[in-house]
């Protein structure tokens, strides 16, 4: 079984409940993004690039980072990943570029109330977050959710 599977497979684990799925297909995204706003605020040299926006060295290096793990699972989630990445990063420089003085504040409730949302869902489930046993599973829940797309459209991961 490939490293990504077994990583899907104990995840799934504390996931099997409906409405905790629910959640986390709402939760997961905004703590996501939340986090790359977070990072995005670390002042550091920006890049701008037409029709895009602005994405700052810092974030670009995570970004990169953290593709480098995803392309250590699997290439076909890391690509659509970076894809996801690069859109969340335009609208976390959309925030930060009309609201520059709020924009902490804005991702701080939106990773609050996402968190409080998570942590419900874990409630109902009756199983603690994948996350406290292993920090890499803060990195797996959102590759959780793509492959699930991947498997309805039929593309292998």
């Amino acid at each position: 079984m490939r490293k990504i599977d077994r990583l899907f497979a104990e995840y799934s684990e504390s996931h099997r409940n409906s409405t905790n799925k629910l959640i986390h297909w709402i939760c997961v995204p905004f703590i996501f993004w939340s986090i790359i706003g977070f990072v995005s605020l670390i002042p550091s040299q920006q890049f701008c690039m037409l029709y895009f926006g602005c994405i700052s060295l810092v974030s670009l290096i995570a970004v990169i980072l953290v593709s480098v793990y995803y392309f250590s699972l699997s290439w076909r989630i890391a690509t659509v990943m970076i894809i996801i990445m690069l859109l969340m990063e335009h609208f976390v420089f959309a925030i930060s570029h009309h609201f520059p003085q709020k924009a902490w504040l804005f991702f701080a409730a939106v990773f609050v109330l996402a968190w409080i949302g998570q942590f419900y869902g874990h409630k109902i489930e009756g199983k603690k977050p994948s996350f406290l046993k292993d920090l890499q599973f803060l990195l797996i829940g959102p590759a959780w959710l793509l492959h699930f797309i991947f498997k309805k459209i039929g593309i292998k991961y």
